[in-house]
């Protein structure tokens, strides 16, 4: 095959096929390669066209994963070779997903890429409980946030705590009760409503809802793992669904 190939960086929402975008459902159809992440719902491959080949490029927090160098370099080396590639991640590709570390890579060897947004975790999963991320009359701002450093860097959580936005932090469980420290040293009031949401939008999502001082306990005591999402802020109180504090809800 001569000439080189095209990425598609497609981002296939937090879980629940039904937020699949048009979009993504047809360029997956096109794709000869795809390159599934681990927190993609696996349920998007029967929009791919018979006979692509899947490639499992496990990226998940805390677990056994594929290098991302591996990752960047076999869609080097299938798109030089003139094949259609689908890179298929969990969300969208520029929130949190190295979407944007791909593309440069592959820009940088005359690859043609195109990217194809995906609905992000922070906007669907705190709707799945009717928590507005913004409401005039509480909060005029949303903050996303990674709560897993590299390389040591580290939030200024001072800023956050002071800005009077709704916080909703990706990668946070690891490191909830330094996260919810730090927010309270800084001037987050103990009390605001907080919440940790693991496995949104699946049948199979828990739910916490606390206050920031209370949540890293409930959590525990909870057992809620990752992959999950924290919300904090005023909005969280407003839920659909308000839970007691410990209690874990199985969604229908």
């Amino acid at each position: 095959m001569s000439g080189k190939g095209k990425v598609y960086l497609i981002g296939v929402g937090p879980g629940d096929i039904e937020l699949l975008t048009l979009k993504a459902v047809r360029r997956l159809a096109l794709a000869e390669v795809v390159l599934l992440d681990d927190l993609a719902n696996p349920e998007v491959l029967q929009f791919t066209a018979p006979g692509a080949e899947v490639v499992h490029v496990g990226k998940r927090g805390g677990c056994p994963s594929t290098a991302q160098t591996d990752i960047e370099q076999r869609m080097l080396a299938e798109a030089l070779d003139g094949r259609c590639v689908a890179r298929v991640k969990g969300g969208d590709p520029f929130m949190f997903g190295r979407g944007g570390e791909e593309m440069q890579t592959l820009l940088a060897a005359g690859i043609e890429v195109e990217v194809v947004n995906g609905i992000t975790a922070g906007i669907a999963v705190p709707a799945t409980l009717g928590i507005p991320l913004t409401h005039r009359d509480h909060v005029h701002g949303v903050t996303f946030v990674s709560g897993h450093t590299h390389q040591g860097d580290e939030p200024d959580w001072r800023l956050l705590a002071q800005s009077g936005m709704t916080l909703v932090i990706y990668m946070g469980m690891g490191r909830l009760a330094h996260i919810a420290g730090q927010l309270l040293q800084h001037g987050l009031p103990a009390d605001t409503p907080a919440a940790a949401i693991q496995h949104g939008t699946r049948p199979e999502q828990r739910q916490v809802l606390s206050t920031l001082e209370c949540l890293a306990a409930d959590v525990a005591t909870a057992q809620l793992g990752s992959p999950a999402l924290l919300v904090i802020g005023r909005t969280v109180g407003l839920a659909a669904r308000p839970l007691p504090i410990t209690q874990i809800k199985e969604l229908p």
